[in-house]
């Protein structure tokens, strides 16, 4: 390493450290938050190769990552459509550009309230622009601890990674969380892989695991979402984030095959863009930016019943029911003489 180089890493260090451990400014509670809404709300927004989810919760907002630099735009305009002015919990996953890139950019556009990232440094611009980012706003950064908890509005969100200290690979530095609203559960893993998901396993009771939503780590992956770990989270529906046509082959097909094996129902950024999951504490609905087209020669379920409602829905349709209340029909007429009647907005 030439010394201009290794001067270079020093200063990282430097940087990281004094955002770790200097004072920052009050945090202010106050102030209009998006969607003054009693309901939880996790967007996971479209920013293609990449990750980026935004909660919402009395008021109160969370940020999961930002997507990669071109995405940092994207973000922000769509955090400020849904009216934010500040971010009550920033949390950049792992130093990895896809997840951190646009954090610099949301964070000189809104007023920031606590910031939690891994300990652990990387030499890329993209990362030293965040934290010259966060030093320009003295904001001081918060280190995840597993199994500490905190609040958002009257939900609750557990740190559940990383459980270690060192790591061979960045994407088990990842912060997993997962939010807990009354009945419902969503969990969100980073780029968490196959080692991450052992430790959460031996760290957690099983049955405390289960989530309804799962996001599936590493943008689908196959070394990530083990079968293990996939047994005891139990999702009902999964949600990956990635890019149309990436040139990592995401989705791997044997995540999906093993999705489709435990009958979860999937939604993916890259085929319906932005995915909006909306939760009373005890069901949760979904919207979509764009419907994917059913396949109809692939002898799928078409159709979805609401049991309570009798209300028919496509496989697709972005007010699909509860998972619980959901039944199925390979066609409509199956459907008709059950009693059910089309939803107005499905179309099928």
């Amino acid at each position: 390493m030439n010394i201009r180089k290794k001067y270079g890493v020093i200063l990282f260090l430097i940087l990281f450290l004094i955002l770790l451990f200097t004072s920052c400014a009050n945090i202010s509670t106050t102030g209009f938050h998006a969607g003054q809404t009693t309901d939880l709300k996790v967007h996971y927004i479209d920013v293609g190769q990449g990750d980026s989810i935004f909660i919402q919760k009395d008021g109160e907002t969370m940020l999961i990552d930002a997507g990669d630099n071109e995405s940092g735009k994207v973000v922000v305009d769509y955090l400020k459509k849904n009216h934010v002015s500040k971010i009550d919990y920033l949390i950049g996953t792992h130093p990895h550009s896809d997840h951190i890139g646009g954090l610099d950019t949301v964070i000189e556009n809104f007023d920031i309230g606590k910031v939690m990232m891994p300990k652990v440094t990387h030499t890329s611009k993209t990362f030293e622009d965040v934290l010259l980012a966060l030093k320009k706003k003295d904001l001081k950064l918060i280190l995840p601890k597993a199994g500490d908890t905190y609040g958002l509005g009257d939900a609750k969100w557990k740190i559940l990674a990383p459980n270690g200290e060192e790591y061979d690979n960045f994407n088990n530095y990842s912060i997993v969380i997962q939010l807990l609203y009354k009945n419902n559960s969503f969990l969100f893993t980073g780029d968490a892989e196959s080692q991450s998901e052992k430790e959460i396993l031996q760290a957690n009771k099983k049955n405390s695991l289960i989530s309804d939503v799962l996001k599936i780590g590493h943008h689908g992956s196959s070394t990530s979402t083990t079968d293990e770990f996939l047994q005891a989270i139990q999702p009902k529906v999964a949600v990956i984030s990635l890019g149309k046509e990436n040139s990592y082959g995401h989705p791997h097909k044997e995540i999906l095959e093993k999705l489709k094996k435990n009958q979860v129902t999937i939604f993916r950024t890259d085929l319906n863009g932005t995915i909006i999951a909306t939760s009373d504490g005890e069901q949760i609905t979904f919207e979509i930016e764009k419907k994917q087209e059913v396949n109809k020669e692939n002898g799928e379920t078409l159709y979805i019943g609401n049991k309570n409602t009798k209300v028919l829905h496509t496989k697709n349709c972005n007010q699909l029911p509860a998972k619980q209340n959901q039944i199925y029909f390979k066609n409509k007429e199956q459907a008709f003489k059950q009693g059910y009647r089309l939803h107005e907005a499905c179309q099928p």
